[in-house]
């Protein structure tokens, strides 16, 4: 069953994930697990998932535009996301406008709008989107605003069952060999 590993899947979350076309991430503390590891020197090193990767990936090839926005600078989620074809957007300040620019460019509504995030900052864009996630770790203040929360942490696999969540009620859950996914 394409659905069988995630959780708590009312059916509004169910049809909110199903009208997806356009999926943003936080970077830091979604797709990573949210330490900042600087060396001597102030350069930045992140640790992402593969399995998020993934995701991402497949949701590309489903047809839903993906997209990275964090309000941090720098160049390790440039380089990730240039890696996995996706685009990205650092130094945000306003995570809410950019959100609604990239929906309105490919003539979206924000209901076919997701946001994946974890903090104060993404709050805005949670009240505003179709289907707002966050990673079980996210803080309080921000994951009572979530449509769903994940059962993994931030960096841990948390994107791969968003990714997953909207790849399933799309029809396009991987099949392999007997039929299951």
């Amino acid at each position: 069953m394409p659905l069988s590993h995630l959780h708590d899947l009312t059916d509004d979350v169910l049809a909110r994930a199903a009208r997806i076309r356009l999926a943003c991430f936080d970077v830091d503390g979604t797709l990573t697990d949210g330490r900042l590891y600087l060396d001597s020197e102030g350069r930045e090193q992140k640790t992402f998932h593969v399995h998020d990767g993934q995701g991402l990936v497949l949701l590309k090839r489903a047809g839903i535009e993906v997209a990275f926005i964090t309000a941090r600078g720098g160049t390790v989620a440039v380089a990730r996301g240039r890696e996995l074809g996706v685009q990205v957007f650092t130094g945000v300040k306003d995570k809410l406008a950019r959100v609604r620019e990239l929906g309105t460019g490919l003539g979206l509504p924000m209901e076919q709008v997701a946001f994946m995030g974890d903090d104060l900052p993404d709050v805005p864009s949670f009240r505003e989107v179709g289907l707002a996630i966050a990673p079980a770790d996210a803080h309080p203040w921000t994951a009572q605003f979530a449509h769903w929360r994940t059962r993994r942490r931030g960096g841990q696999g948390a994107a791969r069952e968003a990714c997953d969540l909207l790849l399933a009620t799309q029809g396009h859950a991987p099949l392999f060999e007997g039929g299951t996914a």
